[in-house]
């Protein structure tokens, strides 16, 4: 039994794992590291989709399934293949054409398991987006078989490659968003959850889905008596809320409302590791 045997970490990647830049301080991945040889079993806890967990899955050590689509399913990455999963129970090709009629000037994409999908033609800053974030990119055409229904987003104007870039908006810009996602909840709200993974990116997934719920989920699989996660945004409000123990790095969107640790950039997931659990560990004797 190592110092971490009783505890499953699952930490937020963007802004959480991450600096606001998108890069991974290398603390994070030290201290995970050591987590981890201490008997911890850690995870990542996301909206990114499979095909965007290329970006850290050579760099990012995790000993437990990944947890993604904002808690719509698990992924072992040793075995490549699902652990659970909670589709959307809507037909999916009906639901995303209404939603592109209902809004012609944002961008609707369909997260697969094996790639993203746009559903126009041609769409450059879409696409130079995709290959920024190494994420597997296609087009789909109405009855295309892409995988289950897990998930779907809507973006705002795509300015930049960062995920970083799609936090700001203008005011008009963050209206039209809020307007959406008013929309999206009054027109799906019985079967999916609505909700803002940034600024300027609306997420939807099957009602009931949470980031919580997947996370306790795979604590019981993995037989961890402690949950502790880390987050830093709205859509991290359940898990942390959840959470036997809950952080956020101090300039998160969410700070004040939980227990703070370092800001993101300086190794927020570290701070967590080295400081907040054993703090908790001795705590509970």
């Amino acid at each position: 039994m190592g110092l971490f045997s009783d505890v499953l970490l699952t930490a937020d990647f963007d802004r959480t794992l991450t600096a606001p830049d998108s890069t991974i301080p290398q603390r994070n991945l030290e201290a995970i590291r050591y987590f981890m040889e201490n008997g911890g079993a850690f995870t990542v806890n996301t909206g990114r989709s499979v095909p965007m967990t290329k970006a850290f899955r050579d760099i990012v050590p995790v000993n437990a399934p990944l947890l993604l689509y904002n808690g719509s399913a698990a992924y072992d990455l040793a075995k490549g293949e699902l652990c659970f999963c909670h589709e959307i129970p809507l037909d999916m090709w009906e639901t995303l054409g209404k939603v592109q009629r209902m809004f012609p000037d944002l961008t609707v994409e369909i997260q697969g398991l094996d790639a993203h999908y746009r559903l126009v033609e041609s769409h450059p800053a879409w696409d130079a987006f995709s290959d920024h974030n190494q994420c597997a990119r296609g087009f789909a055409r109405p009855g295309d078989d892409v995988g289950p229904f897990l998930k779907f987003s809507l973006y705002g104007e795509i300015r930049d490659v960062t995920v970083a870039s799609l936090f700001d908006g203008s005011p008009e810009e963050i209206a039209r968003m809020d307007e959406a996602e008013r929309l999206l909840n009054e027109t799906f709200g019985d079967h999916c959850a609505v909700f803002r993974a940034a600024t300027r990116i609306i997420d939807v997934h099957a009602k009931g889905v949470s980031k919580a719920r997947s996370a306790r989920e795979l604590q019981k699989q993995l037989g961890r008596k402690i949950l502790v996660c880390a987050g830093d945004a709205e859509n991290d409000l359940m898990m942390l809320s959840d959470a036997d123990y809950a952080f956020v790095p101090a300039d998160a969107i969410l700070a004040g409302r939980f227990p703070e640790v370092c800001k993101c950039a300086d190794g927020a997931v570290a701070d967590v590791i080295y400081k907040k659990i054993p703090e908790i560990l001795e705590k509970l004797g």
